[in-house]
């Protein structure tokens, strides 16, 4: 069989060429999949690859180097942001950005992402809110629902003994140091898009040495959830979305030429 010749022209779509070519372990339906796409198609774009260093802590993105061929380093669970700052100050040329999920970042990791952020440190950090903790088997995060169904909550989360969920956005946009805050979605194709812009953004801020940059990636995770791939995208904007509204929460130098 002849082989067809693939002319540029005729391309509709092409994977990242930052995305390896290994099988990702994440379970069907999982977004990480789909923002580390977002990722890889941000530093090829801005022609980063050989300047950026990705910081993992421990979760489900525990094994993101093995999917987008980068420089990362492993930082011990809830210690990304510390780590990440080191690293920019040591090297400020480089790009340096988080992968964090909310039982890191928001959990075991909140006195260092508040502090990074308190100090504008410029590095950026991608935080994954699914409302629960994936690669531990589903138990209640800082960020699950109010009545939420999960391992160690299986009556549904009880805001009278266990307290509220935390809306990381809201609370860091308080602060004087951040200079961009948003909360973005990965449910369709619309969210997607916008997700991406977001992305690429807080990448520019930190060319630009405009400091702390923080998206929040309201993502699925229909294993945990007990849900198919498609209910879980539907359930983020039926319970998920209306919780934690999309949206920017700072845009520090945006508000300031406005003054």
């Amino acid at each position: 069989m002849a082989e067809v010749e693939k002319k540029t022209e005729n391309l509709v779509y092409a994977k990242p060429k930052l995305i390896t070519d290994n099988v990702m372990h994440y379970c069907p339906g999982c977004s990480h999949g789909t923002v580390h796409k977002l990722i890889a198609e941000v530093i090829e774009e801005m022609g980063l690859a050989e300047k950026t260093v990705g910081i993992s802590p421990v979760g489900c993105s525990v094994f993101a180097y093995n999917y987008i061929d980068i420089d990362w380093i492993e930082a011990a669970h809830g210690r990304a942001l510390a780590v990440a700052t080191a690293v920019k100050r040591l090297y400020p040329q480089n790009m340096v950005f988080t992968y964090q999920g909310d039982g890191d970042l928001s959990a075991i990791g909140t006195a260092e992402s508040i502090h990074a952020a308190a100090r504008g440190e410029n590095v950026v950090a991608v935080y994954i809110n699914n409302a629960i903790y994936g690669m531990t088997g589903g138990q209640m995060a800082p960020t699950s629902l109010p009545g939420q169904v999960t391992q160690t909550s299986p009556y549904g989360r009880d805001v009278n003994t266990v307290g509220y969920p935390i809306r990381v956005c809201e609370m860091l946009s308080q602060l004087e140091g951040p200079a961009y805050i948003e909360r973005v979605a990965v449910n369709n194709v619309k969210n997607v898009k916008s997700a991406g812009r977001a992305i690429k953004k807080a990448f520019e801020n930190q060319i630009n040495n405009k400091g702390f940059s923080l998206i929040e990636v309201i993502s699925a995770c229909p294993t945990n959830w007990g849900k198919t791939p498609q209910q879980a995208l539907e359930w983020i904007d039926e319970a998920m979305i209306p919780y934690y509204p999309l949206g920017v929460y700072k845009d520090k130098f945006k508000e300031e030429a406005s003054k």
